[in-house]
């Protein structure tokens, strides 16, 4: 299918941003959007976002557990074949909601909320290694090449990805191990298509709500949209909408947005609009 506009967003709390994701679906237009961290049953997502949705044209796989956690797929492309989380996966004890994958438009596409670490320390580190081989192992299974892979994987892949090594220096999201978990990922044959298409700009998808990181682009880029090879060799467009990030009520995510044969917006990016202060350094970084 030609002309698929793709968005990953994770909206920390899909109830609190009601008003600003129903919005952004009516501005953004997108086909296929995967989030994360709706932090509602699948019940509650169903009472608050059924009917809107339906009315904007979507079909909905939603996969929740309540207070935590918590992806979907939203589609206007059609929804097929849905698998809710990593059969045979790890749990923390029990399995979590952290994936939720469908064919849509011929794509196979997964939401993923990688769990986040917290501590080198912390047996949930363990666990978030455990989740990303479960993940490579899936997508290695089913074959990479329709594949999609989006959604907050909690590692930022490289230096570039965050504004300051050094702020990061003992924290997760930036240590080999989970570097290298990503990495056995994309040899599955996905590919990084933001860092594909903007190799060297500073580009960020998420900013602590403290201490004024976001105004002064203090960021990391940890939202990724990972594509088999015939999906990528499709990108019009890639960019980090960070106008979502903007205003009052935010996610501390931005949505990523991959445009595929077409570009509506033009190739524009890579984040849009570009902050206008520049970095400062400090101790700014990710707590969830």
């Amino acid at each position: 299918m030609a002309g698929v506009r793709l968005a990953t967003w994770n909206v920390n709390s899909a109830k609190a941003r009601e008003p600003r994701l129903l919005g952004w679906l009516d501005e953004r237009a997108p086909d296929v959007v995967c989030l994360q961290e709706t932090k509602l049953s699948d019940e509650a997502f169903d009472e608050s976002f059924g009917a809107p949705l339906a009315e904007r044209g979507y079909a909905v796989a939603h996969h929740g557990e309540g207070r935590w956690n918590g992806v979907a797929l939203l589609s206007r492309v059609g929804l097929d074949d849905v698998e809710e989380g990593l059969p045979g996966g790890p749990g923390y004890p029990h399995q979590e909601a952290r994936a939720v994958t469908a064919t849509c438009g011929g794509l196979r596409v997964t939401s993923v909320y990688v769990p986040n670490g917290r501590d080198p320390a912390d047996p949930h580190y363990a666990y978030k290694l455990e989740w990303l081989a479960a993940l490579r192992d899936r997508v290695e299974a089913a074959g990479a090449d329709s594949a999609v892979v989006a959604g907050d994987f909690n590692i930022a892949p490289a230096d570039p990805d965050v504004y300051s090594v050094e702020a990061f220096a003992e924290s997760t999201h930036v240590t080999p191990p989970e570097r290298e978990a990503l990495a056995a990922l994309l040899k599955t044959g996905l590919h990084d298509v933001t860092r594909e298409r903007w190799p060297d700009e500073r580009v960020f998808t998420y900013w602590d709500y403290r201490g004024g990181a976001f105004h002064q682009d203090r960021g990391m880029r940890i939202d990724l949209v990972l594509a088999g090879e015939p999906v990528a060799r499709r990108r019009a467009a890639l960019w980090v909408d960070r106008q979502a990030r903007k205003g009052t009520g935010p996610s501390d995510h931005a949505p990523v947005i991959l445009d595929l044969d077409e570009a509506p917006d033009g190739d524009i990016g890579p984040v849009v609009p570009p902050p206008s202060l520049g970095a400062k350094k400090g101790g700014s970084r990710k707590k969830s």
